[in-house]
């Protein structure tokens, strides 16, 4: 059996982790793990039986009581979310569920949880995998790591955007307070914090759109590993 790659690519919410990672995936034949989409689904989780993030018995009480599985659609590869065997991709992709991940992901014994789950799969397959600790916590050896961002207005219009397609009222100024709080939690919290890896390499993808970005990544990814 030959190594496995895997490029890790962290950075604040709304810079556009997701949308790349799915697509250098795809351009390199890689496997697609989109890690935040698991915490959110375990915070899906919690908030359905009305057990607050912060509530560290009740999430302990529970925490035998979920399966969460990553499947991926064979016809375009995109990841889908089963939370107790039913599909919840499109129901943890709100602001509200978006908040809670934050918190839910500051629970040692959570991240204890799923930390094996994430491992795993780069053990099995040439991944690029997405977060906000991929490179200091989940893997700290990948072969590649990336720190992107975008200016915090940036980030909250794209987001904005995307919640507008989909039918969501909220008002760019609300997107642009949640994402900032989101930003605090995430670089604040005890456990695994948001931060860029020592030998992360930064990409700022405020002035450039999908096509810049996954391309001036995938020149990374060539010098480092020749794909």
């Amino acid at each position: 059996m030959g190594k496995y790659y895997s490029i890790a690519i962290d950075g604040p919410a709304g810079a556009g982790k997701s949308t790349i990672a799915k697509r250098l995936a795809g351009e390199l034949g890689f496997q697609y793990v989109d890690t935040g989409a698991i915490y959110r689904t375990v915070g899906y989780f919690y908030d359905l039986v009305g057990i607050g993030p912060k509530d560290a018995d009740g999430i302990h009480r529970l925490i035998n009581e979920f399966v969460i599985e990553v499947v991926y659609d064979q016809a375009d590869g995109s990841q889908h979310m089963l939370l107790n065997e039913l599909d919840v991709t499109e129901d943890i992709r709100t602001p509200e569920i978006s908040q809670i991940a934050s918190q839910i992901a500051a629970n040692p014994e959570v991240r204890e949880l799923l930390l094996d789950m994430q491992r795993d799969v780069a053990k099995k397959y040439n991944v690029v995998m997405d977060g906000r600790d991929i490179g200091t916590v989940v893997l700290p050896k990948a072969d590649v790591k990336i720190f992107l961002t975008a200016s915090a207005e940036v980030r909250a219009r794209r987001r904005y955007e995307e919640l507008q397609r989909k039918g969501a009222k909220d008002s760019y100024e609300k997107v642009l307070k949640d994402l900032e709080q989101r930003d605090y939690q995430d670089s604040h919290r005890a456990v695994a914090p948001l931060k860029r890896a020592k030998d992360a390499v930064l990409v700022d993808s405020s002035q450039l759109d999908i096509d810049g970005v996954v391309a001036a990544i995938r020149r990374i990814a060539a010098e480092k590993l020749g794909v």
